[in-house]
């Protein structure tokens, strides 16, 4: 009987034919750029990154109940977007500050065992 390609087969097929995927599977990507001392920028582009998250929504969300409270829908209507928008800026900061090469090698690496996982189960009747 000849093997049949699984639906997970059939996906690790077309995703190897990107450029990206197939590099990173044929060099096995890993993640050992990540052992080294991180680097003074990337230490506060990852502490932007928290910060900015532990602001977004919470302080949104502060800013209705101070409205409800204050019977001012104003200040929920012009300050939640502007606390929501500062977020956003600090974000883009830190991904800035923290660059884009732990992004890529992360992603590569990603790239790599995911494909290795759904050619593990790629044929039925072997």
């Amino acid at each position: 009987m000849k093997p049949v390609k699984s639906l997970a087969g059939q996906l690790a097929d077309r995703l190897l034919r990107l450029e990206f995927i197939r590099r990173a599977v044929a060099e096995q990507a890993d993640l050992d750029a990540f052992r080294g001392k991180p680097s003074l920028p990337l230490v506060i582009g990852v502490s932007i990154i928290i910060i900015s998250s532990l602001m977004g929504w919470p302080a949104v969300a502060a800013m209705g109940v101070v409205s409800v409270r204050m019977s001012q829908p104003w200040i929920a209507v012009i300050g939640a977007p502007l606390v929501y928008g500062l977020s956003h800026l600090l974000f883009m900061v830190g991904i800035w500050l923290s660059g884009g090469k732990y992004s890529l090698i992360f992603f590569r690496w990603l790239s790599r065992v995911s494909v290795e996982k759904l050619q593990a189960y790629s044929t039925f009747g072997k």
